[in-house]
């Protein structure tokens, strides 16, 4: 499916990192990054494997602290708001993560109801009944709701993860290499999802990646990230219209061999 056009407000960043560093002992992760995210953007954050990508999500969602720099998100400093607020902030993001991270134990059902019973503690049945079946239409997998999660495919699994992200109705949605370990259609399946996810739930998104094909049929931006920096942002083809012997193989080795 074509990529329709987005509805962004450039002059709405709903994510602003200003000086990101991190470091793990003497290893520099993150060197100083310079990032927006503006309001209804997919914006894709590409690299090789252990240049930082998740560790930065995971210092945006408010899993781990910044050594130094300025993490705006949603209007709150995350290095410097409380405990209760970072918790109340929390519940504004959603966090897909690689592995769906679903409950084993729980059906389908009740892995989408854990975070509404959780925080939405005023809801009456009914109304979380209608919020399960609302995701789970969003994501094409209604017929899934008294599954458990062995029952389900890789990609399936994806979606219900995806699904029980969304039920909180999140403005940001930070998605964790989304693709990995999926097959090519079924990795169509899941760019294309994310693009219905835009367009339907209007959220704007980080999108941690590592698959090219997912960063251009997702992507609104793309960021490349390399030596712990942001050396390359813009369009598809802005990014990799380069010989920069960094980049050029990464493109390479997705779309040649």
């Amino acid at each position: 499916m074509e990529k329709a056009k987005a509805d962004i407000d450039y002059n709405d960043p709903v994510i602003t990192i200003r000086g990101l560093e991190k470091s793990f002992a003497d290893f520099e992760v993150l060197r100083g990054i310079d990032l927006d995210l503006y309001q209804g953007e997919n914006l894709v954050v590409l690299g090789r494997s252990g240049t930082g990508k998740s560790v930065l999500i995971k210092i945006i969602s408010g899993l781990m602290r910044p050594d130094k720099g300025e993490v705006m998100v949603l209007g709150k400093d995350i290095s410097k708001i409380s405990d209760k607020e970072l918790q109340e902030l929390r519940i504004r993001i959603g966090f897909s993560f690689q592995n769906s991270a679903l409950y084993d134990s729980m059906t389908v059902r009740k892995n989408l109801e854990f975070p509404l019973v959780r925080n939405r503690k005023s809801l009456t049945r009914k109304e979380i009944d209608q919020s399960v079946e609302t995701v789970l239409d969003a994501v094409g997998l209604s017929h899934t709701i008294n599954q458990m999660p062995a029952e389900l495919s890789g990609g399936q699994r994806k979606r219900i993860g995806i699904a029980r992200t969304l039920i909180l109705n999140p403005e940001v949605m930070l998605y964790d290499e989304p693709t990995a370990g999926l097959d090519p259609i079924t990795c169509i399946e899941i760019n294309d999802l994310i693009n219905e996810v835009q367009q339907r739930f209007h959220t704007s998104s980080i999108i941690i990646t590592h698959d090219l094909t997912c960063a251009k049929n997702t992507g609104d931006r793309i960021a490349m990230l390399l030596d712990g920096q942001f050396q390359r942002v813009g369009l598809f083809e802005e990014v990799f219209n380069t010989l920069d012997a960094r980049v050029k193989p990464f493109f390479e080795y997705n779309f040649i061999q």
